[in-house]
């Protein structure tokens, strides 16, 4: 039985939401099978579920909830750790996984900025490909810059919100 079964929700209208948020998150580039395992784990009370829960719920196979995990663990979505007493893994979405998720975007950043600006030196900054690369760099370079500018207001914004007392990631 999932973590969220006998909690007074209706089960199907939570299964109809994960569904058709995942399906959104796949319009938006990711992996179907890591849409709907994050969409069940965002779903869930807990924001806790095992790899059986998660295969019951969604009617997938370990080997799937095993993938979209590893793929949603790279990418900063979810997290694993061990449940309490035993050797069974959990997986965690947490609160601030958004915040998580685009913070480490911002070492991405980086590299393909350092690429780039070989790319300028490489084909010669008043090139036409030269100019299309300083041009893409000095994009990357304001986003960055207005990335951390954003993030800083959201700590702000979240703390007025939610409490500044408030462990992140715990709502």
């Amino acid at each position: 039985m999932t973590e969220s079964a006998g909690a007074g929700r209706d089960e199907e209208a939570v299964s109809r939401f994960v569904e058709s948020f995942a399906a959104h998150l796949v319009e938006a580039g990711m992996q179907r099978m890591a849409a709907r395992v994050f969409a069940a784990l965002l779903a869930s009370d807990e924001g806790v579920m095992t790899s059986a829960e998660l295969g019951e719920q969604l009617k997938i196979s370990p080997a799937a909830v095993s993938g979209a995990v590893r793929y949603l663990a790279q990418t900063h979505m979810v997290s694993r750790e061990r449940e309490p007493g035993s050797r069974r893994e959990r997986y965690r979405v947490r609160g601030d996984q958004w915040y998580e998720a685009l913070t480490n975007r911002e070492a991405v950043l980086k590299r393909w900025e350092g690429a780039l600006r070989e790319g300028v030196t490489s084909l010669g900054a008043q090139t036409p490909a030269g100019r299309r690369m300083a041009e893409t760099l000095a994009f990357f370079e304001f986003l960055e810059g207005e990335v951390a500018a954003m993030m800083d207001r959201w700590r702000v914004h979240r703390d007025r919100t939610f409490g500044s007392s408030q462990a992140p990631g715990s709502f």
